[in-house]
C-alpha cells in the first residue's frame, strides 16, 4: 500500500493512544452503507481490506488506519431535466409560470425519488499516525479530503490537535531561489516539472512538464519576476515528488530500488505483505520529510491549531475577568 499524495500535520500535542485504545474509539463508527435515503455515508473500516478486521494497523511504532466515503450518484443533467419536464408540465396545466423556489421543490421531490435508485460509489482515504516524530499523514491529494477524515477522527476520539506541516522559510521564495541559482537543496535534484505564478493577484501560471528546469527560458521566467508554486524533485535517488507552496506533496513515486526493500522480504499471507510495505513506506516519508523541512529551513512550531487558539481566547477572558474584579477591590 503505498501512499501516491500527502498532506502532512503536525501534532500539537502527544498522541498517547494505543492501537488497541484506537480501533475501541473507532469502533462505534465503523462505516455502514448508505440506506435508502442516504446521500452519503463516512465511517471506518479496517486498513488491511478484506485480510484483516482490526480497524487500527499498527507496525514500528506507526498507526494506520482508513476511512471509507460512499456517496450516490444523481447526474445533474438528469434532475434538471425532470424538474423542467414538470415545470412545463405545471405551466401548461395551470397557465402559469413556475417560480424559482417551486423549481426548488420541485428539484427536492426528484431527488427524493431517485436517491433509492441511485448508484453509490465509494473511496478509501488511507492515513497514518506517527506518535514519536508527532506527525499525521493522510494519502489525499485535497486539504478538504485530509480534513474531512481528520474531522472524523478527532470525532471519534474527543479531542486532536494538529496544524498542517509549515516551514520557517516561505516555500514559493525557497523554491523560486533554488531554481534561479540554479541549485536544489541536500539530497535532492530537479525533476522536469513545475509550474510558475506571478505574484500580482490578476498575474501568468506558466506550467512546465518534461522540461529542463534549469533552461535558460525557465530562468528568464524567474528573473521576470514569477515565483515557484509547485516544483518537482527526487529524493536520494529514490522517490520522485511534487511539492507545493503549501507543503502538500502529489504523484509521489518509489523508486523500483525502494519497493524491492518490500519486495525482498517473504510475505506467507497478504497481511504480512500489507505489513512489511506499510514499515518500508513510512520509514522512507519520515526521512524525506526530515531532509524536506531542512531544504525549507526547519519546522515552523509557531503556528497555533484551533484547540490553542480557544484556550488562549478562554485565558485571556479569565485574565480579563480577573483584572476588573482586582479593580472594583
Amino acid at each position: 500500500m503505498w501512499f501516491k499524495n500527502l498532506r502532512v500535520y503536525r501534532l500539537t500535542r502527544e498522541f498517547t493512544l494505543s492501537a488497541e485504545e484506537l480501533n475501541e474509539l473507532l469502533e462505534p463508527d465503523t462505516f455502514v452503507p448508505c440506506g435508502s435515503q442516504d446521500m452519503a455515508r463516512y465511517g471506518w473500516v479496517a486498513p488491511l481490506g478484506r485480510h484483516g478486521s482490526a480497524l487500527v494497523h499498527a507496525a514500528n511504532g506507526y498507526l494506520m488506519v482508513c476511512a471509507k466515503k460512499q456517496e450516490k450518484v444523481i447526474p445533474a443533467a438528469v434532475v434538471n431535466e425532470k424538474v423542467e419536464e414538470m415545470a412545463l408540465a405545471i405551466a401548461d396545466k395551470e397557465a402559469r409560470s413556475v417560480g424559482r423556489k417551486e423549481r426548488q421543490n420541485l428539484k427536492d421531490e426528484v431527488l427524493l425519488e431517485m436517491r433509492p435508485k441511485a448508484f453509490a460509489r465509494s473511496r478509501l482515504q488511507y492515513a497514518y499516525i506517527d506518535p514519536k516524530d508527532g506527525w499525521i499523514v493522510v494519502n489525499a491529494s485535497s486539504a478538504k479530503a485530509a480534513e474531512e477524515l481528520l474531522e472524523n477522527l478527532r470525532e471519534a476520539i474527543s479531542s486532536l490537535s494538529v496544524v498542517p506541516l509549515t516551514a520557517k522559510n516561505i516555500p514559493q521564495q525557497s523554491m523560486t531561489h533554488w531554481l534561479t541559482a540554479p541549485e536544489a537543496p541536500a539530497n535532492f535534484e530537479f525533476g522536469h516539472e513545475c509550474e510558475l505564478k506571478d505574484p500580482q493577484e490578476s498575474g501568468s501560471v506558466i506550467r512546465c512538464k518534461n522540461q529542463d528546469l534549469c533552461a535558460e527560458e525557465i530562468h528568464n521566467h524567474l528573473v521576470a519576476g514569477m515565483q515557484v508554486h509547485k516544483l518537482g524533485l527526487v529524493w536520494r535517488d529514490g522517490v520522485e515528488l511534487m511539492v507545493d507552496d503549501q507543503l502538500s506533496i502529489k504523484r509521489l513515486k518509489f523508486s523500483d530500488a525502494v519497493t524491492e526493500k518490500a519486495d525482498n522480504v517473504d510475505a506467507d499471507s497478504a497481511a504480512q505483505r500489507f505489513d512489511i510495505e506499510f514499515s518500508v513506506m513510512t520509514l522512507e516519508i519520515a526521512a524525506l520529510l526530515k531532509d524536506l523541512l531542512q531544504a525549507f529551513g526547519g519546522l515552523n512550531t509557531d503556528t497555533a491549531s484551533v484547540d490553542e487558539i480557544v484556550a488562549r481566547a478562554t485565558q485571556s477572558e479569565r485574565d480579563q475577568q480577573l483584572a476588573a474584579e482586582v479593580e472594583e477591590i
